[in-house]
């Protein structure tokens, strides 16, 4: 067998194994699915590094070696930038016990959480923002929930876990999964022992997270649909944000796996709710609203290989409605993406550009938004001298 035939054996067989179409695959990384059975095939030559390292994370790949054959080559030293913080954070989610001292009442430690959760949002650089605040504040909820009773330790139980959410989406994207893994888990953990619906809600939206950025988007779905039984979304309106939101993860998730119908069925209850909370809305720390809701809508026509449709919808949306910098760059991100599938490379590297400038770190630590800019420095003119500015602004070696 040829180099190419060898590469395209490997190549379906990871596809296979994640139960991805090639229709699925070639719209994640911007081509076609006949590009996929070309390559699979051996018609076309191996891709150069930007577009195997593409699909090594959409196909859950760590080592390239696994897909090209070839030298060892660790995905995540590429695709992904571990913070200069992340070992502090490391060593103190790691930590086995609470630390010693006088716990934090729960209205204080709400107090901490809701700042810190403001941060998040309102940062161009929330990775760092947020990792001044972080091991202190991991630290001020497990002491608390460790040393409190009664009522107001459950309170304190649901603080930990919101605690553990900023957690995750800290570590999302950095060379260390496992750390992500113990975040969603330990606040699902917090969540449940408080008896909390709400909380459990939430927890397992950001579980979900974890499990579709691990190709298991059927588990993904399950966690998602045990936690609907227990909210009521007629309570009161944070309740049918969070239900609205566990419908929103649904919709995604189908959307991931190519089930068209499963998903826009999801997403219309999710916009129902949306809608009835008012045009104004925005969940004061998940954001939950009619424009997330508009974004999750152009995220899942990327994810159906539609990008025309994607783009059409994105273009008439409303980011500043969107009171989150690190999620209206996240957008513009997805936005790039469906440029990108369309060959559309000005439009792309103009809205990573824009994403940058919303949060450095969001796009800095973003995979996809590294791979793509590392893919086109290669271009000639405007193009590649944009994209290599931004390579550069993202810390990216080329």
């Amino acid at each position: 067998m040829s180099d190419a035939e060898t590469f395209g054996a490997r190549l379906r067989a990871h596809r296979e194994r994640v139960g991805k179409t090639r229709a699925v695959l070639g719209g994640l990384v911007g081509r076609s699915s006949e590009w996929v059975k070309a390559l699979e095939t051996g018609r076309l030559l191996v891709p150069r590094l930007p577009m195997l390292l593409r699909l090594a994370e959409v196909l859950g790949i760590s080592d390239l070696a696994d897909l090209t054959g070839e030298q060892s080559l660790p995905v995540a030293s590429v695709t992904r930038a571990g913070h200069p913080d992340i070992a502090q954070i490391a060593t103190t989610m790691q930590r086995p016990s609470a630390p010693a001292g006088t716990p934090a009442p729960a209205e204080t430690l709400t107090g901490l959480v809701d700042q810190a959760w403001r941060i998040w949002h309102g940062s161009t650089t929330e990775r760092t923002a947020i990792a001044g605040v972080l091991p202190s504040l991991l630290d001020d909820a497990r002491r608390s929930t460790w040393r409190l009773e009664g009522v107001e330790r459950r309170r304190a139980l649901v603080e930990l876990a919101r605690v553990y959410h900023l957690a995750q989406l800290y570590l999302a994207h950095q060379p260390y999964p496992e750390l992500v893994w113990l975040a969603a888990d330990r606040a699902m953990a917090a969540a449940q022992e408080a008896d909390d619906p709400g909380a459990v809600a939430v927890a397992a939206w950001y579980y979900a997270h974890v499990y579709r950025s691990s190709n298991m988007v059927d588990a993904a779905e399950q966690v998602l649909r045990e936690a609907l039984t227990a909210v009521d979304p007629d309570a009161d309106a944070d309740s049918r944000a969070r239900w609205g939101q566990l419908h929103l993860g649904v919709a995604l998730g189908h959307s991931k796996a190519g089930r068209a119908g499963q998903a826009w069925r999801a997403w219309d209850l999710a916009e129902e709710s949306a809608r009835r909370l008012g045009s104004g809305y925005a969940h004061p720390w998940l954001m939950f609203g009619e424009t997330v809701c508009a974004i999750s809508a152009a995220t899942m026509e990327a994810d159906l290989c539609r990008p025309g449709e994607s783009i059409r919808r994105a273009a008439a949306i409303d980011y500043l409605a969107l009171p989150s910098r690190t999620r209206r760059a996240a957008a513009l991100i997805d936005a790039a993406r469906a440029h990108l599938a369309r060959r559309e490379e000005i439009a792309a590297v103009h809205l990573l550009g824009r994403g940058l400038r919303e949060s450095t770190d969001t796009v800095r630590y973003n995979p996809f938004a590294r791979a793509a800019t590392l893919e086109l420095t290669s271009r000639r003119g405007t193009t590649g001298e944009d994209a290599r500015e931004l390579a550069l602004a993202m810390g990216i070696n080329w």
